[in-house]
């Protein structure tokens, strides 16, 4: 068994629309790797760092989370059942797919800047984190606008 701790850069395409890791953003891998029969089993943490846009108000979101890590990269010549198991390949273990199937499956769907959000006003488009008393006047319907002119007589 042996411990590796490294940073290296986050590759392209980690994440979904509304938020995910920065390309180029330093990723700490903590991970222990280890000789199994069927081949190398790799278990440990990545640590990213995440940027998006809350799903409510629009606002930017910057994180930091941890990820757990676990696959069997299984040798060469070992006969597998499931064809999409993890090989090593030329004596080389590619740990972009494992990491970048963890993150995404720990994202969050709808990610939020805080649990409380309010989000946006339907009528103007204003932060309601910001301005929470926020109002408008009564809404009129513009098809009774002609009749605001009269005067009631008796």
């Amino acid at each position: 068994m042996k411990q590796v701790t490294r940073v290296v850069e986050a590759p392209e395409g980690i994440g979904i629309d509304m938020i995910g890791v920065p390309p180029g953003s330093p990723i700490r891998l903590d991970l222990s790797v280890e000789s199994v029969v069927e081949g190398v089993l790799v278990t440990g943490t990545a640590e990213v760092r995440l940027e998006g846009q809350c799903a409510r108000c629009l606002e930017a979101i910057a994180d930091v989370t941890e990820i757990d890590l676990q696959d069997l990269f299984c040798h060469p010549d070992k006969e597998l059942d499931d064809p999409e198991a993890s090989r090593i390949e030329e004596e080389l273990i590619d740990l972009e797919p494992l990491l970048r199937d963890a993150v995404v499956l720990d994202l969050p769907f709808t990610p939020l800047c805080r649990p409380d959000c309010a989000g946006l006003c339907p009528s103007c488009g204003a932060n309601l984190n910001r301005d929470p008393d926020h109002g408008h006047a009564e809404a009129t319907d513009p098809r009774w606008d002609g009749l605001t002119t009269w005067t009631q007589t008796d």
